[in-house]
């Protein structure tokens, strides 16, 4: 691909910057954003959300911070598995947030999951405020890849762990062929249907295809001041649990 990362936007406005047009994007399809991850990965990512939990399961974890929460689903699973005193989670999109609210409600949660409306750039805590910091399926929509790390390694506690769940791209043939016309054509289709904003879709094709994957992402978290970085690939190069430290 000849465009990087950060010039992946959404709508492609002109007036208009990445984060900007991510927010925008997810408060669109917001309503039905759960049913489409569901529907998109056969029901795979909660399986997912679940080991890349448990990955933090022996360092105990008493404060989690959530970054592009969404509608708060790696938060819950983080409470659900780890149970920790308190789990913050952050998104740009406030209709995300809204019904990760009501979820949270739902499980009467709401005095140990707090979900704030937050920039990941500009994370709104205090240095060294958190022993864990998860992201899924949300750097890859990062304006700028590299500060927001680098946020989230300066509110993490020396010795806390990093743990990001991201789509990948499948290397074996013939999957990675399927998968990418899957992902091409086939996805694009069923956002159109269903979320009335196929942009959207072409835009989740064109955000995995332009990041950095497997090897150059682990070089990403070594340049952004994460140590012991692992790299775990999941069905078959769909997915990557990336995990570090501070």
């Amino acid at each position: 691909m000849s465009y990087s990362h950060n010039e992946v936007k959404p709508y492609d406005l002109d007036q208009t910057g990445k984060k900007e047009e991510v927010g925008k994007m997810f408060d669109n399809i917001a309503p039905y954003y759960d049913l489409l991850n569901r529907v998109l990965s056969l029901g795979i990512d909660k399986s997912w959300r679940r080991k890349g939990i448990n990955l933090l399961k022996k360092r105990n974890p008493n404060e989690v911070l959530d970054v592009a929460t969404g509608t708060a689903d790696l938060a819950l699973e983080t409470m659900k598995l780890l149970q920790p005193d308190k789990v913050t989670g952050i998104d740009i999109s406030t209709k995300m947030l809204e019904i990760g609210k009501q979820k949270v409600d739902k499980k009467n949660w709401s005095d140990k999951i707090e979900l704030i409306a937050a920039d990941s750039e500009k994370l709104p805590f205090e240095d060294n405020s958190y022993d864990a910091v998860t992201v899924a399926f949300g750097v890859r929509n990062f304006e700028n890849l590299e500060k927001g790390l680098l946020e989230m390694n300066r509110v993490l506690r020396p010795g806390g762990q990093v743990m990001i769940l991201e789509l990948s791209r499948p290397t074996l043939f013939p999957f990675k062929q399927l998968y990418n016309f899957y992902f091409k054509y086939i996805l694009p289709l069923i956002g159109k249907l269903t979320s009335k904003d196929p942009k959207a879709y072409n835009y989740l094709y064109q955000s995995v295809m332009a990041f950095p994957n497997g090897k150059d992402f682990v070089e990403v978290l070594n340049k952004t001041g994460y140590k012991n970085n692992k790299c775990l690939s999941l069905t078959l190069g769909i997915c990557a649990i990336y995990i570090g430290e501070k």
